[in-house]
């Protein structure tokens, strides 16, 4: 193979692994998500998902009388991973406090900013 060739292949190579990633660059969009809000909850976590492609805390909050079931998404495993957060830094019946960006459409979830025990020790380390 000359290099003219050589090059061309690398060229139509590179083009199609970059066309490749695009579906997995679009999944992340934060479109769902007003990032010029934020909401503080506090509450109980009910369940801690460990899992690809995001990470989930599910929070069962006070409201008065009632008791609101908030979804929190977070990043991927190795993405918290990297902040300092573990499979065992929560788990259900932990009190916590998490400030979010909430929905646009104003569902209970949103996408987390930060987490802090109930006595304020935050929850992984600030980037």
């Amino acid at each position: 193979m000359n290099k003219i060739s050589s090059a061309r292949s690398r060229t139509v190579l590179a083009m199609v692994l970059f066309a490749g990633s695009l579906p997995s660059l679009a999944h992340h969009s934060s479109a769902m998500f007003d990032m010029d809000k934020v909401v503080t909850l506090n509450g109980t976590v009910t369940e801690f998902q460990w899992t690809n492609p995001h990470c989930f805390i599910q929070l069962a909050v006070p409201r008065g009388a009632a008791i609101e079931q908030w979804s929190v998404e977070m990043g991927a495993p190795i993405q918290l991973f990297e902040r300092g957060w573990k499979r065992s830094s929560v788990k259900p019946g932990d009190r916590i406090s998490v400030v979010i960006h909430p929905m646009r459409d104003g569902s209970k979830g949103g996408a987390i900013v930060s987490a802090a025990t109930a006595d304020g020790t935050p929850i992984g380390k600030k980037t």
